[in-house]
């Protein structure tokens, strides 16, 4: 092979260098990066990145929620947003409001048809994770939630490496021995690519009653809990089945004024109280780091 052929293009190299730039400016305005994943898919784990978004949000911070889940993008439905088309301005793309303190990016507003199937190979996936992350103008943002896909395989390591810091993880898991197993590689894999723990969120904890609130424990208890302790990461809370989650879900309004909250609700309000006790001492480094 030539000496030409072996070395790389000066213009290529220039203009990946361009886009690094212009991915650090766009993360270099969030102060927080929380990625809720999890070690297997069917946990609830979007439903918790979009509740955790909306709380922090009622809570009084400017988020950014951002669905990566390339295979299931769920967030514009789970937070009645299908159909909204995407507005590109100066070759940014901008998110759509949800209010003044919410606003969201998914690649479900990209893909034409609910139907369609998003078949990408590894580099695909790669590229287009690194393209929301580099175009979408978020501007300025106390924190922004990415539901990561599953797993720990190419997408979460892209996100997990693609984010800069400082950045965090939340886990979400089911009590089952099977998802709690999957969780534990979920910590495991953090630990190898240097992103800190926030903590496990264990979801489908027993099932409220909606007449009553008894509460019945359907699988096993104490499983995400009990994986917090072995595994020395916190643990941010429960959250018990709830048919009311999952209508609300459905018809994509994630918003409560319930004055007197279900078990399922007043889970969901104390993680988003835990994770703001917990990223509250690093939000105040990052304000004296930043002048």
């Amino acid at each position: 092979m030539s000496q030409t052929c072996s070395q790389a293009n000066p213009h290529d190299e220039a203009h990946r260098q361009m886009e690094q730039a212009v991915l650090e400016k766009r993360m270099d305005g969030i102060r927080q990066k929380i990625l809720v994943m999890s070690g297997k898919g069917g946990v609830g784990k979007s439903t918790v990145a979009v509740r955790l978004a909306v709380g922090l949000a009622e809570a009084g911070w400017s988020v950014g929620l951002l669905d990566v889940d390339i295979h299931g993008p769920s967030v514009p439905q789970l937070i009645g947003l299908q159909g909204r088309e995407v507005i590109t301005d100066h070759q940014a793309m901008q998110p759509v409001k949800v209010h003044d303190r919410l606003k969201v990016m998914s690649i479900g507003f990209l893909v034409s048809s609910p139907r369609d199937a998003v078949i990408w190979r590894g580099p695909m996936k790669y590229n287009i994770i690194r393209q929301f992350l580099k175009d979408v103008d978020w501007g300025s943002l106390d924190y922004l939630v990415v539901d990561s896909p599953p797993g720990t395989g190419d997408e979460p390591l892209a996100v997990a490496q693609l984010v800069g810091k400082p950045a965090m993880a939340l886990l979400v898991t089911t009590p089952q021995e099977l998802a709690v197993n999957d969780v534990r590689r979920s910590v495991s894999f953090c630990r190898a690519v240097d992103l800190p723990v926030l903590g496990i969120v264990e979801n489908m904890s027993g099932y409220a009653c909606p007449s009553c609130g008894h509460h019945v424990d359907i699988f096993k208890t104490g499983g995400g809990e009990a994986l917090a302790a072995e595994m020395e990461v916190g643990f941010l809370g429960k959250v018990p089945l709830d048919s009311n989650i999952v209508a609300q879900g459905d018809a994509g309004h994630p918003l409560t004024d319930r004055p007197e909250p279900r078990a399922s609700e007043q889970g969901f309000r104390q993680i988003v109280e835990t994770v703001l006790e917990r990223t509250r001492a690093g939000r105040v480094v990052l304000n004296v780091l930043n002048g």
